[in-house]
């Protein structure tokens, strides 16, 4: 299915976006603790909103609690604990969009949702770029923080499924009711994890950059980004809509350098070069598909 203009802007927007999301997690860790900040982002992605918006009609409370959970814990809690072990954000972005290939799988292997070969070309070029990124980024890395952000590939891409497989029709109140699911896993995590430490110490790191952060990656970021990406997850296939997250590195890579000063090679330009390129592929496949198989028919005898 050929996604239409607008709705191919806004996924643009959304990855751009999410990009400089990592930026703005650094700059909320400088002052709060990893798994607060956590919390705390899920808890104003829920209110004021779950006071305003019904229950999200026709899906069922496990598809809500289920996705809020993974989203919050096994998605963002683990990607922040990264983050406070030095991973970079520049380079947990990077990693994150793993996910973009795990979801176009899974849905392959759940959905029967066929990729062709215009696809699969754009997936290997998008893929090749991605690993030369990687392997070119000179900002910090651990084995553990990588692991951890791979993990939370995953769970992205299982979050993927969940909104094609429940298909809300409001889309702004699922993902405010799944954040009033995660927030209270994140208090209980948080607390489990560190005991009153960070709770007591709040009031004391309070500082106008923390503040941004937190609302920043609860309305903008969330809010308004997860209900777009879930949109279109549900509109079309997530062959056509997975790809787009390949942009983020490159806003987070960009983004990273211009806060943190995370330096670009010349290599590094050409690589992420080479993701946009796959994403066009990607994008112009069906298109493709269609000029290619009428080639034969214009070629005829009338």
């Amino acid at each position: 299915m050929h996604m239409k203009s607008r709705d191919l802007l806004l996924g643009v927007l959304v990855t751009v976006i999410w990009g400089s999301n990592f930026s703005v997690i650094e700059v909320g860790l400088r002052d709060l603790d990893p798994l607060l900040l956590t919390a705390l982002r899920f808890s104003f992605s829920a209110i004021p909103l779950v006071f305003f918006l019904r229950w999200p009609d026709g899906v069922h409370l496990a598809s809500v609690a289920g996705y809020g959970v993974i989203f919050g814990v096994g998605l963002w809690w683990v990607v922040n604990i990264a983050l406070s072990r030095g991973l970079s954000p520049g380079l947990s972005s990077l990693l994150l969009q793993f996910s973009a290939f795990f979801t176009i799988l899974l849905s392959s292997l759940f959905f029967q949702e066929r990729i062709n070969r215009f696809q699969g070309a754009g997936m290997t070029l998008s893929v090749a770029g991605l690993i030369a990124i990687i392997h070119l980024t000179h900002g910090s890395a651990s084995a553990s923080g990588v692991a951890l952000v791979l993990f939370a590939a995953v769970a992205w891409s299982v979050c993927n499924l969940i909104v094609k497989t429940s298909r809300p029709a409001n889309m702004m109140a699922f993902v405010a009711w799944s954040s009033a699911f995660a927030a209270p896993a994140l208090f209980a995590l948080t607390y489990l994890s560190k005991g009153s430490a960070p709770f007591r110490q709040l009031t004391q790191h309070v500082t106008g950059a923390a503040v941004f952060s937190v609302l920043f990656q609860a309305y903008i970021t969330t809010v308004f980004g997860y209900m777009v990406w879930n949109t279109l997850m549900k509109k079309y296939p997530a062959a056509t809509v997975a790809p787009l997250s390949l942009l983020v590195p490159i806003s987070g890579v960009i983004t990273s350098y211009l806060v943190f000063d995370e330096h670009l090679s010349a290599g590094m330009w050409i690589a992420m070069f080479v993701v946009v390129c796959g994403i066009a592929l990607f994008v112009c496949s069906q298109r493709l598909m269609r000029t290619v198989s009428a080639a034969p028919e214009a070629s005829l005898p009338r």
